[in-house]
């Protein structure tokens, strides 16, 4: 079974996750040097269903904690969601989307 490989494609502002040669997951954002704004996350759709979407977005939260230099604002539904989900996760959260 192939792993899974995440990268964050800085010249393209936008996280990948890849099952082997596939692309499985993409999330996008806007970098302004003290925010990263997550502004769209998209599961290829014969990956969805498998929890790829939630492991992505907890990849991507990681990286941007073990960094510890930017906070995030969840302008994607789903990563706004999954914030709401994981309140202990919250901390590097500088606003909300609005409902």
């Amino acid at each position: 079974m192939a792993e899974l490989q995440f990268a964050d494609e800085k010249d393209a502002s936008r996280y990948t996750l890849h099952k082997g040669s596939d692309l499985v997951s993409v999330l996008d954002y806007r970098d302004d040097g003290r925010t990263i704004a997550l502004t769209r996350a998209y599961t290829i759709p014969t990956f969805r269903g498998h929890g790829y979407a939630g492991e992505f977005v907890e990849r991507v939260v990681d990286d941007l904690e073990r960094r510890g230099d930017r906070m995030v604002s969840p302008v994607c539904w789903y990563v706004a969601d999954w914030f709401e989900a994981h309140p202990d996760r919250a901390g590097i959260v500088t606003e909300r989307r609005a409902s």
